[in-house]
């Protein structure tokens, strides 16, 4: 099982990102997708969850209305749109697979898979 992150970058505020994530040896149906962040000298923290079932979306507070998560079967893929970017949203931002979300989604220590992170820097 592989997770390949990738779409990080500088931006100003205000600005907008998207970050993608593809997947090997599993299929986006299979398991729960999402996203993590982590800001120099915090702890990591939730951002958003894909349901692997049935597509519904789950998003922490600080994010919703800027954020929308997607997926796309075909290519296995799954998205994370970041509008209205703040420079409190810089972090590496990390992909992430849980099987259930049946559980804590917004504890790192559930995650199933975790991809390598891709940097995301909001600054003017």
């Amino acid at each position: 099982v592989q997770l390949q992150a990738s779409g990080g970058g500088l931006v100003q505020p205000g600005g907008s990102l998207r970050l993608s994530c593809a997947a090997s040896g599993f299929t986006v149906d299979d398991f729960a997708r999402g996203w993590f962040r982590q800001a120099p000298g915090k702890e990591r923290e939730w951002v958003a969850w894909i349901s692997g079932t049935d597509g519904s979306t789950y998003y922490t507070d600080s994010v919703k209305g800027r954020f929308v998560i997607s997926r796309d079967i075909a290519k296995n893929t799954v998205y994370l749109e970041m509008n209205s970017l703040k420079p409190e949203d810089t972090g590496v931002y990390y992909c992430t697979a849980l099987e259930d979300l049946d559980t804590d989604y917004d504890n790192p220590e559930e995650v199933d898979y975790w991809g390598q992170g891709t940097l995301v820097t909001v600054s003017s």
